[in-house]
């Protein structure tokens, strides 16, 4: 598969990346991020812990890492019709919560929308739509990182 683009020419802007720094525990800012997001008008279809699988599992001694996975029903389902379904491959849209070290949290997204676009998923009659849904998501997800940088 040939990319329709170059990823060394792409900036986090391009995908939609945003990350911001949280000075409290790991447990505290898993709630926190999770309120955030659902004054958001974000629910948890999915949660989990890979830290704690990874630690289990393998043994790997990894630092707490969460995955909040996000979803607005309503941006999902346009976006299914807009992607002909191939957006669902990509579903939830992920907030993940690092400890960076004891009292300091990373909490990171990238936009499952803007990568969609840019793997080519869009229907060619759907592009509008897509448009707007990236824009609508954005304004969401800009809400939820403007309220945890205050």
């Amino acid at each position: 598969m040939t990319l329709p683009f170059d990823p060394a020419a792409l900036d986090g802007d391009d995908f939609g990346e945003e990350e911001v720094v949280l000075e409290m525990d790991h447990e505290e800012a898993i709630e926190h991020v999770r309120e955030v997001c659902a004054d958001a008008g974000f629910g948890f279809p999915t949660e989990f812990s890979p830290s704690e699988l990874l630690n289990e599992k393998v043994d790997a001694d990894r630092d707490p890492y969460y995955v909040l996975g996000a979803c607005n029903p309503n941006m999902a389902n346009r976006a299914l019709d807009a992607t002909g379904g191939d957006v669902g491959a990509l579903f939830p849209c992920n907030m993940v919560i690092e400890q960076i070290e004891p009292g300091r949290q990373r909490v990171y997204h990238v936009s499952i929308m803007r990568i969609a676009r840019l793997l080519g998923m869009v229907e060619p009659d759907e592009s509008t739509e897509m448009d707007a849904i990236i824009a609508s998501t954005g304004e969401m997800v800009e809400e939820v990182f403007d309220e945890l940088s205050d």
